[in-house]
């Protein structure tokens, strides 16, 4: 489990086609405090270290990881957001995120506001996934609130500390992003829906 939270920003140095899986070589700051068979979520995917040497690590995205998340478009030199499990000791400072993408979207629009940016999001009605004002949702890995919300739009808007420190930095209208919508509106949606 995750919390949204990004602990540091990584870098593709190498990506390995083998059959229908991609293996990604990443380059991190926090390698040392890394081993294989760990779980670490990529721009809000969970997977797991297959490898690790020197200052780079190793992980493996299947068919469906690929289809279904933005890692897919993913090129050497690609910047992603890095997330470690949660320690059961630790503190709970995003909401619950499992690192399970459940649909991707579109950057629709960037708008910048004294000091803050506002950033929009389409996605596609497919998936019955729903947002609510001031409730949670993971973009590309990050745990964000909900400034405002659509049918099949939302917007949420970032602080400069983390537009720094996460791939909000270089994204812009027309970018593909991963959304993880909040775990208890899925649970209360999917209820409703069966009534």
């Amino acid at each position: 489990m995750f919390t949204g939270i990004i602990e540091g920003l990584g870098e593709i140095v190498a990506l390995k086609k083998e059959g229908e899986n991609v293996h990604f070589s990443i380059k991190s700051s926090f390698i040392n405090e890394l081993k294989v068979d760990q779980s670490l979520a990529h721009n809000g995917v969970c997977l797991t270290i297959i490898g690790i040497s020197s200052n780079i690590y190793t992980v493996t995205a299947i068919k469906e990881t690929l289809e279904k998340s933005s890692l897919g478009a993913l090129q050497i030199g690609s910047k992603v957001n890095l997330e470690r499990a949660m320690l059961a000791n630790g503190r709970f400072d995003g909401h619950v995120v499992q690192g399970h993408v459940d649909q991707t979207a579109f950057c629709t629009a960037v708008t910048e506001q004294d000091g803050s940016w506002m950033y929009t999001f389409n996605y596609e009605p497919n998936y019955h996934n729903i947002t609510v004002e001031k409730g949670s949702i993971t973009v590309d890995g990050v745990s964000l609130t909900v400034v405002n919300s659509n049918q099949n739009q939302f917007s949420v808007c970032i602080i400069p500390f983390t537009k720094e420190h996460t791939t909000f930095n270089t994204l812009k209208e027309g970018d593909k992003v991963n959304l993880e919508f909040d775990i208890i509106g899925k649970y209360v949606a999917k209820l409703l829906n069966k009534v």
